[in-house]
């Protein structure tokens, strides 16, 4: 999918929604630790993935798969439901607690926009600014997150669309390589559709950002293995 360090740690956060599907499964690294936000070990468990740790207020999570946790021996960190921060950013907290610098956010789809919306929105978070690389996939997406500065090769696939988003505010000097429409220090503004449906035209692009953070999505990278 991406590049990243060899030296990095790297963590997968698990969240509810709707169940992962076997494609997005076999998209994960293997060496990830897994962290499931709340309903997120339901999802985790029946994906055949065992968490190395339990966040959240548990209000959705089912209780067969919290006994199952616990018989498991998984850490459950539990918070009360009046917080200020989402069981997503609270999942997120404790993968850089336990010195994470890669973080992939996992989910087969909401089934609320504003959920989708807050947990990929955590995604540019200062506190991620550090990380080799932040990326989810969400649904059928692929979603990579660049806290400028940075350069980074994003392989998406040749002929494949993909879209530039100012989610977190202005982007400046944004630079498109490789794409139908390549762009050149370009600023990208949170409600502008410049960077909207793209084209890759090699099995890689690059981009580069000077400030801000820059949100790609790439909305059908995971189709059917069939």
């Amino acid at each position: 999918m991406s590049q990243g360090r060899t030296s990095s740690k790297r963590a997968i956060i698990v969240t509810g929604g709707q169940p992962l599907s076997n494609a997005a499964i076999a998209l994960l690294p293997i060496d990830a630790a897994v962290i499931a936000a709340d309903s997120g070990l339901d999802h985790a468990l029946a994906a055949g993935l065992r968490p190395v740790l339990v966040v959240g207020d548990l209000d959705s999570v089912s209780d067969t798969s919290l006994a199952l946790a616990r018989e498991m021996g998984i850490p459950i960190q539990e918070h009360p439901p009046d917080k200020d921060d989402t069981d997503t950013e609270l999942a997120i907290a404790a993968a850089l607690a336990s010195g994470a610098d890669d973080l992939m956010l996992v989910s087969g789809g909401g089934d609320r926009l504003d959920h989708s919306i807050g947990a990929l929105a955590a995604l540019g978070h200062p506190s991620l600014a550090g990380c080799g690389t932040v990326t989810a996939l969400w649904g059928d997406a692929l979603v990579f997150v660049l806290h400028g500065p940075r350069t980074r090769d994003l392989a998406i696939g040749a002929g494949i669309t993909f879209s530039l988003l100012a989610l977190h505010g202005t982007c400046t000097g944004v630079t498109l390589r490789d794409a139908r429409w390549p762009l050149t220090d370009a600023v990208i503004e949170p409600a502008s559709s410049l960077g909207v449906s793209n084209v890759a035209v090699s099995a890689t692009v690059r981009i580069t950002i000077a400030t801000g953070v820059l949100t790609v999505i790439v909305p059908q990278f995971i189709g059917d293995p069939s």
